[in-house]
């Protein structure tokens, strides 16, 4: 049998690296958005968007307790450490 805190830990991992993914992806939406011409009221509707989401999940993971936040946390970094990888990685092959 699994210990019902290692699986609250495991799945508010899986909701931070899922708040990850909508996250980046949302940010590469979102510059594109700020880049091209017609982006109008788009581009600051996704930015702000993107934020809200993301400070509402995490106050909601707060309400839970540490471990569910700092398992959010987690996820979330784990999701971002990539991106950022996945950014340096292209920019350095558009030099």
């Amino acid at each position: 049998m699994t210990d019902p805190a290692v699986v609250g830990i495991l799945l508010y991992g899986a909701l931070g690296a899922l708040l990850g993914i909508a996250f980046f992806s949302a940010l590469d939406w979102n510059a594109l958005l700020y880049v091209s011409r017609d982006a109008g009221w788009k581009a600051p509707l996704v930015h702000i968007t993107r934020l809200l989401m993301t400070g509402a999940i995490f106050t909601l993971a707060a309400r839970q307790g540490a471990m569910p936040l700092l398992s959010t946390l987690v996820g979330f970094q784990m999701i971002r450490i990539g991106a950022v990888s996945r950014h340096r990685t292209a920019i350095g092959k558009n030099s």
